[in-house]
């Protein structure tokens, strides 16, 4: 399995057409200085948590600063089970600029 790559653009369409699961990995203070609505926060204390307990099937998103590491964190996440996992190109970066 591998994961592929979203545009903010695509996301937001997704976002209107059917429930998304998203994970933000980015440090707890970026988190909480802002997120996309709907997203959790996903880091080395609860990822074996969060890969025991959510439907691997659903769509997923994984959500970065910058779009770089969410790739990384993707990959891993469907080496797990997750079957449609994507990677939001540009981050939360890209999410908050409207691009």
């Amino acid at each position: 399995m591998s994961f592929k790559r979203l545009s903010v653009s695509e996301l937001k369409q997704r976002l209107v057409d059917a429930p998304v699961a998203m994970v933000d990995i980015r440090d707890d203070a970026a988190f909480g200085a802002g997120h996309i609505e709907g997203s959790v926060p996903l880091n080395n204390s609860n990822a074996a948590e969060f890969v025991e307990q959510a439907d691997k099937a659903a769509t997923l998103v994984v959500v970065c600063y910058h779009g770089h590491s969410s790739q990384d964190a993707a990959a891993f996440l469907a080496t797990q089970g997750f079957s449609d996992v994507y990677s939001l190109d540009g981050g939360y970066t890209a999410w908050a600029a409207g691009s």
